[in-house]
């Protein structure tokens, strides 16, 4: 528009006027020109001029930049999605790509509240393999209440070892196919303040197929595999209440995390089984100027009462609860972790993170803490997607086990 308004104004006028003004505009349009040539002239050299690392930066940028990760959030986008795709292998999944991807909105227009989010995990690799989860956070009306749903479909190759600290360390190792239907929902309201009650469903359903024991002549502890059913579904109700003055859910700084969830899984609803949950969120977030960073401490406590079925028993390892260990290999009713982080930033949108945690399990909650405990330590590279949002690579050691994990949002 700026450009068509001289031409306009360039045609109405006459006479006197109107040459001077075709005149000038030659001049100037030949000026542009020797201006141009030797604009372009310099960005050639400078373009040649060039390391092929600092072409590589350029590149990496304008990439970062079509996959919405600017580090910023902006809400007049609606959803203002980030998508990063990443390799990956392991020994189950062989070879394949993962992709996180995280969108951050305001479902009600309040700037005041922390922004909601869905985030979606998602892989497939070169056996077939194939996994999305995905988690909604809802934020609503100045954070009065609060929204969270999850889903996850994944059909993959997974390890069981039996019941219980000594058969994850003796048994042998079971190979099997695991298929994973599971959905959850759950609505808070705020009673007092950063305080919440709440209540859900939880839903979940896993096959399994192509069970083969990699060592069948090596003797199990306790549990055989057949307890080991093809098929289990289990469906429960929650209640919950929260108690949470962090300042962002996603990547705190500053704040805490106590959370009490008591779940009933029930025959009248479906279940195969019927038993109770009890599960206990404590988290610590401390940031201070006399140091840079964020120092991270979480403690977390799950115990199964009743009749708890393979596949619902507490699990260690993974990518949240006690890296460095195979998800699966560990698994019991009760289950006791505490885990500390310091997260650094480093210049940019770059950071670094380190941790160490333990964990154990036991068949009966009196017992926690009376097993040999598996320890942790670990570190992880941070890049900020979206404003407070990061993309995490983490390697972790455990005894004798390590893991790598690739994914968006912190661990916890």
């Amino acid at each position: 528009m700026k450009q068509l308004v001289p031409l306009v104004m360039g045609l109405t006028l006459s006479g006197y006027v109107g040459a001077v003004t075709a005149a000038k505009s030659e001049l100037d349009l030949n000026d542009h020109a020797e201006n141009s040539a030797v604009s372009n002239a310099e960005n050639a050299s400078e373009s040649q001029e060039l390391t092929t690392y600092q072409r590589y930066q350029q590149w990496l940028n304008k990439m970062l930049l079509e996959l919405g990760a600017d580090g910023q959030f902006n809400p007049d986008k609606g959803v203002d999605w980030s998508v990063m795709p990443g390799p990956f292998y392991t020994p189950e999944k062989q070879f394949g790509i993962g992709v996180s991807a995280v969108g951050l909105y305001l479902p009600d227009e309040d700037s005041t509240s922390q922004p909601s989010s869905i985030t979606i995990n998602g892989f497939g690799s070169i056996n077939g393999a194939y996994g999305v989860a995905l988690r909604n956070a809802n934020y609503l009306a100045h954070d009065k209440y609060r929204v969270f749903l999850d889903a996850e479909v994944m059909d993959s190759p997974d390890i069981f070892y039996g019941i219980g600290m000594d058969a994850g360390r003796n048994n042998a190792r079971v190979n099997y196919t695991r298929r994973t239907y599971a959905a959850s929902a759950i609505a808070l309201m705020q009673v007092l303040p950063n305080t919440y009650l709440g209540a859900g469903v939880k839903l979940s359903q896993n096959e399994a197929s192509k069970v083969e024991s990699v060592d069948p002549d090596k003797p199990w502890q306790g549990d055989t595999l057949a307890m080991f059913p093809n098929k289990q579904f289990s469906a429960g109700v929650t209640a919950s209440i929260t108690y949470d003055s962090r300042d962002f859910a996603l990547n705190a700084r500053e704040g805490r995390l106590l959370k009490l969830d008591y779940t009933h899984f029930s025959t009248r609803l479906g279940s195969d089984n019927p038993f109770d949950r009890v599960s206990v969120n404590y988290s610590d977030y401390y940031s201070s100027t006399s140091f840079d960073g964020v120092i991270a401490w979480q403690a977390l406590v799950q115990a199964n009462f009743g009749d708890v079925s393979w596949d619902q028993m507490a699990l260690l390892g993974g990518a949240d609860a006690l890296r460095g260990y195979e998800q699966g290999h560990y698994r019991d009713r009760n289950m006791l972790i505490s885990q500390v982080e310091y997260r650094q930033p480093l210049a940019g949108r770059h950071g670094m993170v380190y941790w160490a945690g333990v964990g154990t399990l036991s068949d009966k909650i009196s017992n926690l803490g009376q097993e040999k405990w598996l320890h942790t330590l670990g570190v992880g590279y941070r890049f900020e997607i979206k404003q407070r949002v990061n993309l995490r690579l983490d390697m972790g050691f455990g005894n004798g086990e390590s893991g790598f994990y690739f994914a968006i949002n912190e661990a916890f």
